[in-house]
Order: structure tokens, then C-alpha cells, then sequence
């Protein structure tokens, strides 16, 4: 998981991150944390695992890592994202492959449409990383039904 390091301790990285923590602070709907990435690698990862995916760890924890990474940018947060891991995945070790690949989920995460199992797997951890059925601020959310975890599941 070196590359997954090189990715978390990149200056790119790090400061988007910040920017993202300091914008949600006092924010009462789902933050996009690095807490908020390491729950959607790990329930992806245990679904990659049940349906017997050939899908690498690392790679995929990178995409989790990214996956918000474009948040409060200005611009959609999926693209920017994806902009972000085409800029640092190369200098944090991935291949060009690995990097189109990692993009092209975290390009993709908002949306259901044309997914490979990688992108899906990204989309369906992140909405199933999200605790709605005990949100305080379910109310007043934006999300519809459709996006909502109602359950508890894996």
C-alpha cells in the first residue's frame, strides 16, 4: 500500500483535503473526510471480496482515497477528482493503465450508468458508507430515496 502513502502524503493531496475539512466544518450532512475514504475502501474491498472480483486492493483504495478529493473546487467534485488522480497517481507510482482506471471510477462515482465492476463497486461503497437511516439531518437532505442507506448492509 506504498502508493496509497504516496498518495495520502502528496502536497496536492494533503492540501485538498484540508481545504474540503476546513469547508465542512460545522456541516451537519455527511462529511467527505479521510475517515469517510477509508469506509468506502474497506466496504468495497469486502465486496470485491464476496463477489469474487479481480479487483487489486491497492487500486482501489486509491480510487477511495480520490474518490471527493475534488470536493469544494469550484467545479463538479467527480471530475475534479478524477483531475487530481491524473495529475498525482503518476508521481505517487501507479502506471498510466492504473491511473485511467482509477480516474475513469472516480470520474464516474456519482452516477449509476455505463460502470464497469471497478466504478460500481466505488459508487455502491460510497452510498453504502453513508449511515441514512440514523441521520439526524435526513430531513432536510437532498439526496433521493434512490442514494440513501436505509439499512444497515454491506
Amino acid at each position: 500500500m506504498q502508493r496509497c502513502n504516496n498518495i495520502y502524503n502528496h502536497p496536492q493531496y494533503r492540501s485538498r483535503m484540508a481545504h474540503i475539512e476546513e469547508s465542512e466544518k460545522g456541516r451537519k450532512f455527511c462529511l467527505h473526510n479521510l475517515s469517510h475514504a477509508f469506509d468506502v475502501a474497506r466496504i468495497g474491498r469486502i465486496m470485491i471480496l464476496e463477489q469474487g472480483l479481480d479487483i487489486d486492493t491497492e487500486l482501489f483504495y486509491a480510487a477511495a482515497l480520490l474518490h471527493d478529493a475534488g470536493r469544494c473546487s469550484g467545479i463538479p467534485h467527480n471530475e475534479a477528482g478524477a483531475r487530481l488522480a491524473e495529475q498525482i497517481m503518476p508521481e505517487c507510482g501507479f502506471t498510466a493503465q492504473e491511473t485511467e482506471l482509477v480516474a475513469g471510477a472516480v470520474r464516474g462515482h456519482r452516477t449509476r450508468q455505463d460502470r464497469t465492476d471497478f466504478s460500481s463497486i466505488l459508487y455502491a461503497a460510497d452510498k453504502k458508507s453513508r449511515l441514512c437511516f440514523a441521520c439526524k439531518a435526513a430531513d432536510e437532505c437532498y439526496w433521493n430515496d434512490e442514494k440513501r442507506n436505509m439499512n444497515i448492509e454491506v
